[in-house]
């Protein structure tokens, strides 16, 4: 990313530098910059204790600042989207007096990471974000903010710099103060990104394989929708509930535990098998048995869960191999499986992916992120992505943005 490897040249870095000149006069003394991520595969996995497979992206957020000695917290973003006010203030946290969320809406991340954060008291400061991650696009605007905030707050009062726990502090910021109970993916891969890697993250351990995405015939290519369904904020709690009924059912801890053959009822076929007359009656059986059990709805959650955690790990193996075909195919069944078992796709997303695998060069496409709009994520050979954005934009019904884009190293300190 030029933000990252230019320092001071940085066009993001620059824009802050000046809204912060403007607003609070003098020059910041401090800047920090986190990515944002795409998910290549292995979604709705995370709080299921499953694998994911993101990257970190080029695009990011950077928060500029200085301390202050008034014990105040003055923070001005500059995020195209965010709600108003844009300006906010409020006393550092103390142990009797600490921080609430409220309005606006994205001053609670930042308010969060501050209150969980694990280095000491956090003193007054005042402080510019600005960000190029287009907010609510799947592409995790909020933990590019709340790592960039983190990072930002490591330089005030230092922490132990245990990567883990500054990852699993931002992930509570978000439980906590945007009342949003994600997995630990997004904070995870924009604290420990990789440049020229994807991350296999076991979302149980926390241990993180990288995966070399350095071929230089291959591209990644974002597609934003543009659209933001207003189901999402309301349907991601739904899903996760659905999913820890399930393993509940199941006698399971988690979606982690359980096989497809145990989901369907204990027998490894499926139906259409070639097995004979009496065998698939019994499986049948014992499916709908499986289904009556947990309802159907339900029964569909986890058939995505399941499945995907077992995609995912296939997933990375064929990158590691450089079977971008295989890869593709299963991006593929990933994206059928949201839109049909988990129900977290839209008309707009299954338009962007059906036009992107149109295109000769394309290996494989798919929705990324929470659903109900925002972003996709496609697999393709570097010389067909021009080609693909321009057919993808004719055949899609509304106004897309397109992003190609590598991975990028985690967060970082910017020089100034």
């Amino acid at each position: 990313m030029a933000a990252v490897a230019e320092g001071g040249r940085c066009p993001l870095l620059a824009a802050a530098r000046g809204a912060y000149e403007a607003a609070f006069g003098g020059s910041a003394a401090v800047a920090a910059w986190a990515p944002g991520r795409v998910n290549l595969i292995g979604e709705h996995t995370d709080y299921n204790d499953g694998f994911v497979l993101p990257m970190a992206l080029q695009l990011g957020t950077v928060l500029v600042g200085s301390p202050t000695r008034d014990g105040t917290v003055s923070i001005l973003t500059t995020a195209p989207g965010a709600d108003e006010p844009h300006r906010v203030q409020f006393p550092a946290p103390t142990l009797s007096h600490p921080l609430s969320p409220g309005q606006p809406h994205w001053a609670n991340y930042v308010k969060g990471v501050i209150q969980h954060y694990r280095g000491g008291p956090v003193p007054g400061f005042n402080a510019v974000i600005a960000s190029d991650v287009p907010l609510g696009g799947g592409l995790s605007s909020s933990a590019s903010l709340e790592v960039a905030t983190y990072t930002f707050l490591q330089q005030l009062c230092p922490d132990d710099g245990d990567l883990v726990a500054k990852a699993l502090a931002c992930q509570q910021a978000e439980h906590t103060f945007a009342s949003m109970p994600c997995g630990i993916m997004d904070q995870f891969i924009s604290v420990m990104g990789k440049e020229s890697h994807a991350l296999l993250i076991d979302c149980r351990s926390l241990d993180a394989v990288p995966v070399p995405l350095c071929d230089a015939n291959l591209a990644v290519l974002i597609t934003n929708s543009n659209v933001r369904h207003a189901l999402s904020g309301s349907e991601y709690p739904t899903r996760r509930r659905q999913c820890q009924e399930a393993a509940a059912a199941l006698g399971r801890s988690s979606l982690r535990d359980v096989t497809m053959a145990e989901l369907e009822g204990g027998h490894g076929a499926s139906v259409g098998s070639r097995h004979c007359g009496v065998c698939c009656r019994v499986y049948m059986c014992v499916c709908a048995a499986s289904r009556s059990r947990l309802g159907e709805e339900v029964y569909r959650r986890a058939r995505h869960v399941v499945g995907e955690i077992e995609r995912t790990a296939r997933a990375a193996q064929a990158l590691q191999d450089g079977d971008y075909v295989t890869f593709g195919m299963l991006m593929v069944e990933s994206h059928n499986s949201l839109r049909d078992d988990y129900a977290v796709s839209c008309p707009e997303l299954d338009q962007l992916v059906a036009a992107a695998l149109e295109v000769d060069g394309v290996y494989g496409s798919r929705m990324t992120g929470g659903g109900f709009g925002g972003c996709t994520v496609t697999l393709l050979v570097a010389e067909a992505a021009e080609r693909a954005q321009q057919h993808i934009q004719e055949k899609y019904s509304g106004t897309a943005t397109f992003y190609i884009t590598k991975p990028s190293d985690g967060a970082k300190v910017l020089p100034l």
